[in-house]
């Protein structure tokens, strides 16, 4: 996961710093400091990342057109 990639997904998914560092139960400081391209532990970026996932999102890999982020499809 990319810094722009997070804050893509949060944008999508309508959610402030605030609200994601509950989902993944980090600092705040620790999600700007990941937007801002720091350097974080394996384990804090795999705990936001899954909060992203859990709340809908689906992560983009480098495909030749870049790294992204889209909502998953609601359940018919």
């Amino acid at each position: 996961m990319t810094p722009g990639q997070c804050k893509m997904a949060r944008a999508g998914l309508g959610l402030g710093v605030r609200e994601l560092a509950v989902l993944a139960n980090v600092s705040t400081n620790t999600v700007t400091r990941l937007e801002r391209g720091e350097e974080l532990r394996d384990g804090t970026m795999q705990a936001i990342r899954a909060a992203l996932e859990a709340a809908g999102v689906e992560f983009i890999a480098e495909n030749g057109g870049g790294p992204g982020v889209r909502l998953r499809k609601a359940a018919e």
